[in-house]
């Protein structure tokens, strides 16, 4: 028998071993399946960070909230998910509703996470204010102190604002609610209405332009679309922002609404323990200041450090400090309310 004759089983039993080997290390290999529905660039540093820190591979489907959360659904027990990852309370708390999260048991989190921007299921980790944006020439500051001032007869043909089906709307009604009532933020509603300078339309980013043209004297807009275009160095961002103001509104009463960047364990989640080591990333310091430094947004860890200039220029401010799931339960009739107010 030759030589090669003799090494051939050898070869072949060492081809064996490895092909059984493969599969076993493929399944050992750390990962995380995240859903996600935030689409910012920035934050690509803070997935590359967290398998650098950890060794866990991110895989990561990005696409809209509500494709997300169906395709959940229809994967049901088989999803491959271990996070859903998105912007606003209502979207959120849509998920919830829809039993798509699990309860997860974290010292970390609770500690870390102020307990009005947690709920059983699901987490925030940045937030952003619902601002005042006013046209300096058109519209005295005095008059836009809170968000009730929107629907005073004085600003009539003054009000530029998107969609009220828009979630970032639906939550501050869901916050209004909470605090004045739904029949009082139903006819806050109509009035806003009645101040319209045009139909909705549009994102918020197209609001603070329209203000600065003098299309419209007043909108509402979330902050880290302000600070965004703060940042811009386009000429025309920079003389829009000069000709602007910038109001934190009901600083005299329940303070300024706020909305959230969140994430929740999926009911289903294969990984679940990466998962909640994500969660408790999110939550770190470092991954903390990526939000506030990437998309200008703050940071909810107290004392995480926010190196943003511009959110620092636009001063501090009184927050409303309502539970974010009380504000989520009421979007529902915020929705209605703004329906029969003819806020489209």
């Amino acid at each position: 028998m030759s030589r090669r004759s003799l090494l051939a089983p050898a070869t072949l039993v060492t081809a064996l071993i490895a092909a059984l080997a493969a599969p076993m290390a493929s399944a050992q290999e750390k990962v995380l399946n995240i859903y996600s529905a935030r689409h910012y660039q920035t934050d690509e540093a803070l997935y590359s960070n967290f398998t650098k820190t950890t060794g866990i591979k991110l895989n990561r489907i990005d696409g809209k909230e509500d494709e997300l959360v169906e395709r959940i659904r229809n994967e049901g027990a088989s999803s491959p998910a271990d996070i859903l990852i998105t912007v606003d309370a209502t979207r959120l708390q849509i998920a919830d509703q829809l039993g798509l999260f699990q309860t997860v048991q974290s010292k970390t989190l609770e500690e870390r996470i102020p307990a009005h921007l947690r709920t059983a299921t699901w987490y925030s980790f940045s937030t952003r204010a619902r601002v005042i944006v006013y046209n300096k020439v058109a519209v005295k500051r005095e008059q836009v102190q809170s968000y009730e001032d929107l629907a005073h007869p004085a600003l009539k043909g003054q009000v530029c604002v998107r969609s009220g089906s828009h979630p970032y709307n639906l939550s501050l009604g869901g916050a209004l609610i909470a605090h004045d009532g739904e029949a009082k933020t139903e006819a806050w509603a109509k009035g806003l209405v009645a101040n319209f300078a045009r139909a909705p339309k549009g994102g918020d980013t197209d609001q603070i332009k329209a203000v600065a043209a003098g299309e419209c004297g007043v909108a509402l807009s979330n902050s880290y679309y302000v600070a965004r275009m703060m940042r811009s160095t386009k000429p025309e961002d920079q003389t829009a922002m000069r000709a602007v103001g910038i109001v934190w509104p009901n600083q005299a009463s329940w303070g300024t609404h706020i909305n959230v960047s969140g994430a929740g364990v999926l009911k289903h989640a294969p990984n679940k323990a990466a998962a909640i080591q994500f969660l408790e990333y999110l939550a770190s310091n470092e991954a903390q200041a990526y939000f506030a430094n990437g998309n200008n947004e703050w940071p909810v860890v107290k004392g995480a450090v926010a190196a943003n200039r511009e959110l620092e220029s636009l001063g501090s401010f009184k927050s409303d400090s309502l539970p974010i799931g009380d504000i989520a339960k009421y979007t529902v009739a915020a929705q209605k309310a703004f329906d029969r107010a003819g806020w489209k």
